[in-house]
């Protein structure tokens, strides 16, 4: 590929439309848009098979369905499924005659096979535990995929490749159904996880031949869920080019509550003992075959229990062992990779300033050429055999991901996609601009900022600081659904959504920089913010209001403890005492290394990071909202804040969602959430309150 192809693409690509009059971007229009993802090109480079999700809002649901589309454009995207209610993870077969794919539409959830044009449907699994994450190997003949199954149904100590007993799995299933007793009982940490308590099952890779004939086997069994929880996205498993071995990630760790130690294992397809091949105290993930078989690319992190170390691009040789990382000089965290056909090159992106750009460097190292860098995001790289037309998605925080394709002979990029055009273009979307202001430590802080459609620089505008989770997180060109700047900024905001200390895509000390500290310079270089825009002459600095989620939820409850500045608040899954949120955190290796140690190690780091050690400093009206199923910041912790709020008679509300974790994904709660935010944002910002903040009416 040369550069050009998508850098002229990019440099020249122009989303909205000179239309003089469009209305604002609102959460019911965003509910409308057809949410792509999972592009996948066909080996004989003729088609894209992707996913969509719709928001059927009156049935509180999310409906995917499988498209595909002609690479050379020739025709608009098709729906090719409509049976059931989750039709994702299309995977071609070799020869691009079939896809292979997930669906719910009988038995749960199952792999199915059809043609391209979604005819001849054949179900191709049938298990009591369900079926997901279908790949298929390079010679057509086998399918790899993980079911939650019960490890007592096959010896414990039985050698990978055991076969699938689902007489056993069905009986226990059944029973487990059946009980009218409730009782969970757990022996070890990390029995529950993000929404999710565990039960009796676990998750394993099982393997069968494509038509089934030679019956399903468990490569993976014993207590252990193979793969385990990912820290990243990528794919946990993946088939040698000949078809013979499967590589896949597992964490073996006695203690998996404090462990962030995920290795690489081999296995043999058809069965025999699992080998371990990397070694490394952080974490491994994302294995990826060369296409001649001679090395494997993965995603590796140096320090053990730090899930925000640097992911590097790790390159085996399968012969010798031997590993090199390459693209270390970027300090930037490696976030996708794909190889060239030819095995000598592999494209790769980064997050770097709130972009994804795409690189490529040579497997043996040395210089790394651009491909692409622009003011959006490029992710799912995948060339065609003769490698002159990649396929790529593309997003920003103004644009929805669509899917785009370049040819190699120059000229610009072109969409594959059309399908939020017509919708999108009757509304006003802000292009995101950028702000640097002076930081902690001398650190040029950015921030970007959407401006209210119509913006005239004459006008006063309220101001929405809105602060990134993690904290190792960012803000930049990406499109959210739960935290949509273009939804607050359509309700009449300036929305300024910064990267302090502690976010990624500024160098690995930068991120650093905010262990054990969490309300030092990051909250310094947000203020430092909030003095920069407050004096921009479009921006009324007596109606200023602050909001973020997670670790941003910390960071406006720390905010309570340490200025009145702003008009409102609003914490969402917030952590308010660090000394009960580590003792019930799931994540324990988070707590620990953030803070050097759990509460009775390091006694003193909770106690002055503890937004509930400011309390008595509460004066700023505030909104707590927070999901009871959530167990990465659990319930009580915005619970507490809500009691210190009341009892220190802080005008503030609560809004609790009983079937909500750490995020608010369902569409009608998202509705609600949505509205509450912006309607306690107006309460106190729109018009101009008249009262003194500390008195102002709930």
């Amino acid at each position: 590929m040369r550069s050009g192809a998508l850098c002229a693409f990019l440099a020249g690509a122009v989303w909205l439309s000179a239309a003089p009059v469009k209305a604002p971007f609102t959460f019911d229009a965003m509910m409308r848009i057809a949410r792509i993802d999972d592009p996948q090109l066909s080996p004989d480079g003729k088609t894209v098979a992707f996913t969509v999700q719709t928001v059927d809002m009156p049935n509180n649901t999310k409906p995917a369905q499988i498209y595909v589309v002609p690479v050379d454009g020739g025709a608009p995207a098709k729906q090719i499924t409509s049976e059931g209610m989750t039709n994702v993870r299309p995977r071609w077969m070799p020869d691009s005659k079939r896809i292979l794919f997930v669906s719910d539409r009988v038995n749960g959830s199952q792999i199915w096979s059809m043609n391209p044009d979604g005819t001849d449907a054949k179900e191709l699994t049938n298990l009591p535990t369900g079926a997901d994450g279908v790949t298929v190997s390079p010679d057509g003949k086998l399918i790899l995929f993980t079911s939650d199954v019960y490890p007592g149904c096959s010896a414990a100590n039985a050698a990978p490749g055991v076969g699938y007993d689902a007489a056993c799995n069905k009986s226990k299933f059944d029973a487990d159904s059946a009980s009218k007793m409730h009782a969970r009982v757990f022996h070890a940490l990390f029995y529950r996880h993000w929404t999710q308590y565990q039960g009796n099952r676990r998750q394993h890779l099982l393997i069968q031949s494509i038509d089934g004939a030679a019956g399903v086997r468990d490569l993976t069994p014993g207590d252990l869920n193979t793969p385990p929880f990912s820290l990243g996205s990528l794919e946990a498993y993946a088939f040698s080019p000949d078809s013979t071995q499967v590589t896949y990630v597992a964490n073996t760790d006695p203690d998996l509550a404090t462990s962030t130690n995920s290795d690489l294992f081999t296995v043999p397809a058809a069965g025999g003992p699992a080998k371990r091949i990397t070694t490394n105290p952080g974490a491994d993930e994302g294995p990826v075959y060369s296409p001649d078989g001679k090395y494997l690319a993965y995603r590796t992190q140096q320090r053990g229990g730090y899930e925000s170390d640097q992911w590097r691009l790790a390159i085996m040789d399968l012969e010798s062992g031997q590993v090199n990382t390459l693209a270390d000089s970027l300090d930037r965290w490696v976030e996708s990779y794909t190889w060239s056909h030819d095995s000598k090159r592999i494209f790769f992106t980064t997050d770097d300033h709130g972009t994804n750009p795409l690189l490529m460097i040579p497997v043996t190292g040395g210089s790394i050429r651009t491909i692409a860098q622009g003011p959006t995001s490029v992710g799912s790289v995948q060339f065609t055999s003769d490698d002159k037309t990649m396929i790529f998605s593309e997003q920003s925080g103004s644009r929805p991901a669509e899917i785009m394709k370049a040819e190699s002979k120059g000229g610009n990029g072109v969409a594959l996609t059309h399908l939020n055009d017509a919708l999108l273009d009757s509304y006003a979307l802000t292009p995101l601009e950028r702000i640097s202001v002076d930081g902690a430590d001398g650190a040029k802080i950015e921030s970007v900022v959407v401006k209210p459609p119509g913006f005239n620089p004459a006008n006063k505008y309220p101001v929405l600081f809105a602060i990134h989770g993690g904290p190792e997180g960012d803000w930049g060109e990406s499109w959210s659904y739960r935290w949509n700047a273009q939804v607050f900024a359509g309700s009449g905001y300036v929305v300024v959504l910064p990267n302090p200390h502690g976010s990624t895509g500024y160098g690995q000390n930068f991120t650093d920089a905010v262990n054990g500290d969490w309300g030092g310079r990051a909250y310094d270089d947000i203020m430092a913010t909030v003095d920069y825009v407050s004096n921009l002459p479009y921006v009324d600095k007596d109606r200023m209001a602050a909001a973020g989620a997670s670790y941003g939820g910390y960071m406006i409850d720390w905010i309570l403890g340490h200025t009145d500045r702003f008009r409102a608040l609003v914490s969402h899954a917030g952590v308010f005492d660090l000394r009960s949120e580590m003792g019930t955190t799931e994540e324990l290796w988070f707590p620990k290394w953030e803070f050097q140690g759990f509460y009775w190690e390091n006694s003193e780091q909770y106690e002055k990071w503890s937004p509930s050690s400011y309390v008595k400093n509460f004066k700023t009206p505030t909104l707590v909202t927070h999901g009871e199923i959530d167990f990465r910041v659990p319930i009580g912790q915005g619970q507490q804040l809500f009691t210190a709020l009341q009892e220190n008679k802080v005008p503030s509300k609560m809004v609790q969602f009983p079937d909500e974790g750490h995020w608010i994904l369902k569409p009608q709660n998202s509705q609600f959430w949505y509205a509450t935010v912006i309607d306690w944002l107006n309460q106190y910002t729109k018009p101009i309150p008249d009262v003194p903040k500390s008195s102002a009416a709930n």
